[in-house]
């Protein structure tokens, strides 16, 4: 089993995190859990937390070549990481699921066994990392939708500082309980992943905020992701969302992603069917793996 090292990595140290995931996306759909928009999108709040393994025995190598080297010669060390040290996987715990996307050569078996402290009582599903003894939970699937480049028509603007405040709108108004606020845009906006998100608000003919969406550039040639997309709860059903959705795309496309991608529960219907009226199309289902007898 590969000897790994766990970085606890706060929110102005996530480069090497999402640097990894860049790396790892493909030109399609995502097959990890993480695209570097998720960490992009959990970056709003300043208490974020991201973990990065690596392997411990570069990590060791690099530590003792940087301590032969002068201070003016070393950059071993940067975000907090040492960055000669190979990524392994990233993750994060959104909410009691632990959400993490592994590289093409890590082993899973060393990555589950050293999560184990972070799957505490309660903490009881993963995304994207098989826990041994866990079982796929086959009864909240998620759909994972693609969309491939074309012409794009539609109402969407792209958000600007004064739209801050009405984007936070849109998301609170979309999603019952949120309490995002234009402060916490900001914040997100301002960290190392901030460059890549692209965003789009369509508004009413009133000029009202309707709907909104967040894209996030996996880079030149790679899947971008949107995360998230909303509609105002008093404005559904006049093609708003879509057009945030279709805007947020072709705002990726323009900086050379290969594709979009969303994913969404099955059983949410009015995004399903938001995603296939923009043009997107199912590629697969991913399931959590879950603790048994939970709950």
């Amino acid at each position: 089993m590969a000897p790994l090292a766990r970085h606890r990595l706060s929110p102005a140290h996530t480069g090497p995190a999402l640097r990894a995931l860049r790396a790892w996306t493909p030109p399609d759909a995502p097959s990890g859990s993480l695209h570097p928009g998720d960490v992009g999108w959990l970056l709003r709040r300043d208490d974020a937390t991201v973990f990065l393994w690596t392997d411990a025995r570069t990590d060791a190598q690099a530590s003792a070549h940087a301590a032969a080297r002068t201070d003016a010669q070393t950059s071993a060390r940067a975000d907090g990481v040492t960055t000669t040290a190979a990524p392994v996987a990233v993750g994060f715990l959104d909410g009691p699921v632990l959400r993490v996307t592994a590289g093409p050569d890590a082993d899973l078996g060393a990555l589950a066994a050293d999560a184990e402290d972070l799957l505490v009582p309660g903490n009881d599903a993963t995304d994207g990392l098989p826990v041994p003894g866990w079982e796929p939970d086959t009864e909240e699937p998620w759909l994972v939708f693609s969309w491939t480049p074309e012409p794009v028509s539609s109402r969407a603007v792209q958000v600007t500082e004064s739209d801050t405040a009405d984007r936070a709108l849109v998301h609170r108004a979309a999603f019952t309980g949120s309490t995002l606020t234009a402060d916490h845009w900001r914040t997100m906006k301002k960290s190392p992943a901030g460059h890549l998100a692209v965003e789009t608000l369509v508004r009413t003919p009133a000029g009202e905020p309707a709907a909104a969406a967040t894209g996030w550039f996996g880079g030149a040639g790679r899947c971008g992701l949107l995360e998230p997309v909303g509609t105002h709860a008093d404005h559904r059903g006049h093609g708003y969302g879509r057009d945030a959705v279709r805007g947020a795309c072709a705002a990726l496309a323009d900086r050379g992603a290969s594709a979009v991608a969303v994913l969404t529960p099955a059983s949410n219907e009015a995004a399903v069917a938001l995603y296939k009226s923009a043009g997107f199309t199912v590629v697969r289902e991913n399931h959590d793996w879950t603790r048994p007898g939970r709950g």
